[in-house]
């Protein structure tokens, strides 16, 4: 079948949000002046009326450039005007129309419409696609429940393809964008199969609506049956006499919450949590995870604050009781606790004191929190790579916890203790997150002021903390928490300091340990010092405070066993009873010896001296290096090789010894790993000592990058080096004159222990560390 062939003008109507099909009968509204104007004129005229649809919608007076070229051509089959103005007319589709052209826009739009001719197509592929576009409008109308069974009867009664077409269209709830395209397509088949392909749209949207609808009403159905099992447990414990102990401990629980002093957050959180509780019944599984949460938040301290002391005379005198020596360490701190005590807030940096193990990081912390009346709390972060650690874990997760800030937080009792985050450089992180991170927000003054615990769940105030941490080494620290830390290095002990901090700290605390008298057990100076030179090779005090332990242990025995009164330790007796001395003073070299020089090195553990032996031997000029040797350390001998072959002929080597002969380079204790660039120097002396056949002076160290051009430049760890230096029994040292400026950290009897020359060059070294001349080649 065919639609009539039309072809004249036409009055048109704009429709919003609609899309009309041949065939069909629609009642519309009409209310816009040039629609009644186009409608009017079609019912003088007796003329058909162009139906075309408007793009935009919302559009009150679209142009002929906002409605689309294709529509319907209708006759209108009853009008009635009504009492506000507009029309209600009932029209009936009768064929699909383009529009050509327009021919008139004011009072009404009119138009040069053709008619889009039906063309011949397969009745069979028709039919197939009828029956299947039939099959897919049934499972439409049983789930959408818009379509009566009457339609459906109705639209299987209608044998025509393109009437069928139309009909189906006209029931499917969709976008009128969708509808328009399937208006404009001129095959039949096209049509239908679009109808059926949107059909299977809208019918797998209903079958997940449906399986939402099914999910909601089944847990709807669960939370009813729940409240009722809760209403009737609680009348089988009214029964029982049972429903008043609950009511009294949650009645105790609400009055807690509300003498907390909690934020308003808090508070809100809290109450809205025992709400639960008392609708959920003591029995439930989860009632005790409520329970266990509201008293976390009941026993943290949201406002109680302890009385600050910020008498900074009496603060100094703590420290100077607590601590021997590291006068610049307390000057700073003083300084910090001054501005504190001005500015009346914590907020500004984070201390961290960072040095070698057992120079007293971790009790200073205790030190400054007596000095000014903090309650003391610590956190090891030593080997933590989990970020619920800090955070605290989920409360959807079984036996979750808050993290170590909370649970210090309730320990300490109030709002402003001192929280030492101890070992803050040995955090790690993995799959689990980086704790690293977490501290970010910790550490910040301005955002700790509303921290969040994951199982809190609510802003927690760490502005009042004064926070300090602690560190070996922070060279592999973020930068980012670097960054928020102001960092105080603790540099190792003289033996001096060493000497004094035994008899202060060290022998009396392991006398009231063991349980000796002061006049059971004495030490004198020179044992000490022997105890420290033989006995121990460290920055900080902790192995001589076990060399005093292990001696007072004896001393404990000898006077329970052999009747002794008290033990007299001299040099000629520490041997006796700590033991076989484990290190050997003045490790230097005794004699003056080819191919060996002293650098010098820092750790996280303190500093000391690192021999670099060179020997040469028969070969081809090639150069070996071992001792576990990093890729700075290679370089830098590279550049020290380098500048020793270019002023060959100024120290007086042959071309045989720098292209006939091997050099192995090889720096001691190869099990640990060394590197950096502060041993240019050393290598230099070593090379040209080996090459040249001159030996090298004993007890004399040097340390110093070096480069090509000979320049000796500074170094980092100098006042450890030098400690280092002085405990091998080093007499001399030679530094780069750019370090000049840090000897006004050293201690005095390291300045007058030891000789330090400044060099600038490296000619200054050899020509003082050899114990010959050099002599030029002729």
């Amino acid at each position: 079948m065919t639609d009539k062939p039309i072809d004249g003008i036409y009055p048109v109507l704009a429709l919003r949000d609609i899309v009309i099909f041949p065939n069909v009968i629609v009642p519309l509204f009409v209310g816009r002046d040039k629609s009644i104007a186009a409608l009017k004129n079609a019912m003088e005229q007796k003329k058909q009326i162009l139906l075309i649809t408007q793009m935009d919608e919302q559009m009150d007076s679209p142009h002929t450039g906002d409605l689309f070229r294709v529509g319907i051509l209708a006759n209108v089959l009853q009008l009635l005007p009504l009492p506000d103005g507009t029309i209600k007319i009932l029209i009936e589709g009768v064929t699909r129309a383009r529009v050509m052209d327009w021919t008139q826009n004011d009072p009404f739009f009119e138009a040069h419409a053709v008619s889009l001719p039906q063309k011949e197509e397969d009745d069979t592929k028709i039919d197939a696609l009828m029956r299947s576009v039939f099959e897919q409008f049934e499972k439409y109308a049983q789930l959408s429940g818009a379509v009566t069974h009457d339609i459906v009867a109705s639209v299987s009664n209608v044998k025509e393809p393109a009437k069928f077409a139309n009909i189906v269209i006209t029931h499917i709830a969709t976008k009128m964008e969708e509808k328009q395209k399937i208006l404009e397509l001129d095959s039949l088949a096209d049509r239908l199969s679009a109808i059926f392909d949107l059909m299977e749209k809208e019918i797998e949207v209903f079958n997940v609506e449906r399986n939402i609808r099914k999910r909601v009403k089944k847990q709807m159905e669960k939370s009813q049956r729940e409240y009722y099992l809760n209403e009737q447990m609680k009348a089988i414990q009214k029964e029982l006499g049972d429903s008043a102990d609950d009511a009294g401990e949650l009645g105790e629980l609400e009055k807690k919450i509300k003498d907390a002093k909690m934020s308003k957050e808090a508070t809100e959180k809290a109450l809205t949590e025992l709400k639960r509780l008392r609708i959920m019944g003591g029995m439930s599984a989860e009632a005790g995870v409520i329970r266990n949460y509201i008293e976390w938040l009941i026993a943290l301290p949201w406002s109680a604050q302890k009385e600050l002391q910020l008498d900074l005379k009496k603060a100094e005198q703590i420290l100077d009781e607590d601590h021997y020596g590291l006068k610049k360490v307390k000057e700073r701190i003083l300084e910090f606790l001054a501005v504190q005590k001005r500015t009346g807030h914590v907020k500004g940096s984070i201390l961290c004191l960072v040095g070698p193990p057992g120079v007293g990081k971790t009790s200073l912390g205790q030190s400054i929190a007596r000095a000014t009346g903090r309650t003391f709390v610590r956190a090891s972060l030593g080997g933590m790579h989990d970020e619920a650690e800090i955070r605290g874990h989920r409360r959807t997760y079984i036996g979750s916890m808050p993290g170590k800030i909370i649970q210090s937080m309730k320990k300490a009792g109030n709002i402003n203790p001192l929280f030492l985050l101890d070992e803050i450089d040995k955090v790690g992180n993995d799959y689990r997150g980086d704790p690293a991170s977490a501290l970010l927000e910790v550490l910040d003054p301005e955002q700790n002021k509303t921290f969040s615990d994951h199982y809190l769940d609510v802003d927690y105030d760490l502005s009042n903390v004064m926070f300090i941490c602690t560190a070996n080494d922070v060279s592999h620290m973020p930068s980012p928490l670097l960054d928020r830390m102001e960092i105080i290095r603790l540099s190792g002990y003289t033996e001096d300091e060493k000497v004094e901090i035994a008899k202060r700290h060290l022998i009396p605390r392991q006398l009231e340990l063991t349980g000796l008298k002061k006049e059971e057990l004495t030490f004198d100076d020179a044992s000490i010092l022997e105890m420290i030179r033989s006995y121990t090779m460290e920055a900080g005090v902790r192995q001589l405070e076990r060399e005093i332990a292990k001696i007072a242990r004896k001393v404990v025995k000898e006077i329970q066993t052999k009747s002794i009164k008290n033990v007299q330790i001299t040099p000629k007796n520490v041997k006796k009873y700590a033991g076989v001395p484990h290190h050997f003073f003045g490790i230097a070299d005794k004699e003056d010896e080819i191919g060996v020089s002293n650098g010098l090195y820092y750790s996280e553990i303190g500093g000391g001296i690192l021999p670099h032996e060179v020997l040469t031997m028969p070969g081809t000029g090639k150069i070996m290096l071992t001792g576990k040797l990093g890729d700075v350390f290679k370089e830098t001998v590279e550049a020290a090789r380098s500048y020793v072959r270019a002023h060959a002929d100024d120290f007086g080597i042959s071309d045989d010894k720098l292209n006939k002969q091997d050099i192995h380079l090889h720096v001691p204790e190869g099990a640990q790993p060394k590197d950096g660039p502060s041993s240019g120097v050393a290598i230099v002396t070593a090379l040209v000592s080996a090459l040249t056949g001159i030996p090298v002076k004993k007890q004399m160290a040097m340390t110093g990058e070096i480069t090509l051009r000979g320049r000796v430049l500074a170094i980092g760890g100098l006042k450890e080096k030098l400690l280092g230096a002085l405990r091998a029994g080093i007499k001399t040292v030679f530094i780069p004159t750019e370090n000049k400026n840090d000897l006004e950290e050293l201690p005095d009897n390291v300045k007058r222990d030891l000789k330090i020359i400044f060099v600038s060059k490296i000619e200054e070294v050899l020509n003082q560390v050899l114990t010959r001349p050099l002599s030029k080649k002729k």
